[in-house]
Order: C-alpha cells, then sequence, then structure tokens
C-alpha cells in the first residue's frame, strides 16, 4: 500500500472536492442543453455518454465522454499538483465514487467507465493509452460497450504492472471492483445473449 504523507484533514478535503466535481451528471446536463430530454427516461436510464449516444446525438455524446473523463483527470492533476501523489489518487477515487454516487441525482449515476479512463489518464498517460487502446480494440471487434469496459478495467492491472506503477495498484483494484458492480447487469446480459451492440438505440 503506497505510504500516505499528507495529514488526513487535507486528504479529506481534496475527497470532497473532488467527490463534488465528480458528482456533476454532465450526461444529463449535455441532454438538456441539446434539448434531449431527461436522460434518465431515455434508453437504458444511464447518465454516461454510451446512453447519451442512444439519442442520436453524436455531438452530446462526445461531450459527455470528454466531461466525465475529464472530471477524474482534472481532480487527479489538480490534487497531484497541489498537495502531492497520495492527494491525487484520493481525488481520482472520490471522483469516481461522485459519477457513479452522485448526491445531486439521488446517489444514482452511471457505470464510471468514462471517468476511470480519465484518471488512468492522469495518473500515468501510458497506463491510460493502454486501457482506452484495450476498450476500443475490444469495441471495434466485438461491438459491446460493456464488454469493452470490463476488459479495459481488468487489464488495466495488467497494465500497471507492465509500466511498473505498483504505486497504482490498490487503487486501480478498488476501481476495477466497482466498475463490475455497476455492471452487473449487463454481465447478466453478457452470459445470457441478450445484451445490445454498439450502434443501437434500445438497452
Amino acid at each position: 500500500m503506497p505510504e500516505i504523507t499528507t495529514s488526513l484533514p487535507l486528504l479529506g478535503l481534496v475527497a470532497l472536492l473532488a467527490y463534488l466535481l465528480g458528482a456533476v451528471p454532465f450526461g444529463v446536463v449535455m441532454a438538456r442543453l441539446f434539448g434531449l430530454g431527461d436522460l434518465r427516461r431515455i434508453g437504458s436510464g444511464n447518465i454516461g455518454a454510451t446512453n447519451v449516444l442512444r439519442t442520436g446525438n453524436k455531438l452530446a455524446a462526445f461531450l459527455t465522454l470528454i466531461l466525465d473523463a475529464g472530471k477524474g483527470g482534472f481532480a487527479v492533476l489538480i490534487a497531484g499538483a497541489l498537495v502531492g501523489k497520495d492527494a491525487a489518487q484520493v481525488a481520482g477515487l472520490a471522483a469516481f465514487l461522485g459519477h457513479i454516487y452522485p448526491v445531486y441525482l439521488g446517489f444514482r449515476g452511471g457505470k464510471g467507465v468514462a471517468t476511470f479512463l480519465g484518471t488512468l489518464l492522469a495518473l500515468d498517460w501510458r497506463v491510460g493509452l493502454a486501457a482506452c487502446a484495450t476498450w476500443l480494440v475490444t469495441a471495434a471487434a466485438l461491438r459491446y460497450s460493456s464488454l469493452s469496459a470490463l476488459m479495459a478495467a481488468a487489464l488495466s492491472t495488467l497494465w500497471i504492472i507492465v509500466f511498473a506503477r505498483g504505486d497504482l495498484f490498490f487503487l486501480i483494484v478498488i476501481l476495477t471492483v466497482l466498475i463490475y458492480v455497476r455492471h452487473a447487469a449487463n454481465i447478466a446480459r453478457l452470459r445470457a445473449g441478450t445484451e445490445p451492440r454498439i450502434g443501437r438505440k434500445k438497452d
């Protein structure tokens, strides 16, 4: 486990601010800005970019993807620059928890994939790029967004070993477990052969 060198009160403040940033539901915001209606009543009801794409508005989906990834990355970079490496990891975890359990939406949020990837890119761009490539290759080959996310998360532990970032191991394992928990319904549909492929508007 990485050594903690920052005071606990300061880490608590970092966690709170990162959580509040992560909890901003950019998918819901983009859907409203583009006049797409309440995203929670569209498709799967998820607040992430994949569900925004089901509305047919690619720009709104792209902006949601960038902003959801960006809030994780921003939290990590700011905390790392102003406080330190341990604070950066705390900020990444807190922003991720904010996205999947947002206080603004009654703690019912997204599945965290974009925020996860943005956090990885900020913690180590090599690990982040490898995870993004894993998602893209899986998506191109099999056309399942959920399976791509599960593969990217699962293999992220391999990438931190390849790039000698063992200090990130515990954080990545926690984030990966949370992603699998949030994808429980998708895993069940994948096993049953009923999971929709990328490009379909109905979940």
